[in-house]
């Protein structure tokens, strides 16, 4: 068993149980080709959160300094991360997100880019439009909603994934295409939201 596998099934474990965890729509990623997961960011624990609810293995960015410890860096490397210098257009951790698209795997995206402070949708960065864009990936949108405390429901839901053709065909801008992307996670949002409300009633 990968160490991936190994962290997948631990972490599993642990956290379907302890935060109530529910998935719906995992149907909506595609079973093969380039994917792009792009996901509300809520909490540091939402990585590992999209990880176990994704039938995909996922690569994610990670600060760049957590690799300068040697353990640590091996750890993560293990676990499919790859080192981003934030603040910085760093153009290695482009090409390196672009090669693993081209290779027909999944990368997991934040596109605000940092966690809300608030759990309200911020605006995004360019960085999900870039690889959008830049590539042939289906591009899937994801919700985490719920308030990560133990006992308390936490649900991830995927949604169908985006047709890109248009912004493609029109060359759209990366920060236009990463601001449609955070449009449907929101959808997702308030459809749950709304579907919640009525059956409280």
């Amino acid at each position: 068993m990968s160490l991936y596998k190994f962290a997948k099934y631990v972490v599993s474990l642990l956290f379907y149980p302890l935060y109530r965890i529910k998935v719906i729509g995992k149907e909506n990623v595609p079973k093969k080709g380039p994917v792009i997961i792009c996901s509300n960011h809520i909490s540091n624990l939402d990585p590992p959160v999209v990880g176990i609810t994704s039938p995909r293995d996922i690569y994610f960015m990670a600060k760049g300094e957590l690799f300068e410890k040697p353990f640590l860096g091996k750890l993560l490397l293990g676990i499919h991360a790859f080192p981003v210098k934030r603040g910085l257009r760093d153009r290695n951790a482009l090409r390196k997100g672009l090669q693993i698209l081209k290779d027909g795997n999944t990368l997991g995206l934040f596109p605000e880019g940092t966690r809300s402070k608030t759990g309200k949708l911020g605006k995004p960065l360019s960085g999900a439009g870039f690889f959008a864009l830049r590539s042939n990936a289906a591009i899937v949108p994801c919700a985490i909603i719920g308030p990560y405390k133990p006992g308390k429901k936490l649900t991830v839901i995927y949604g169908k994934p985006i047709n890109m053709e248009p912004y493609r065909a029109a060359k759209a801008s990366a920060k236009d295409t990463a601001e449609a992307i955070m449009d449907e996670i929101g959808n997702l949002i308030k459809n749950h939201e709304s579907k919640s409300s009525l059956l409280d009633k």
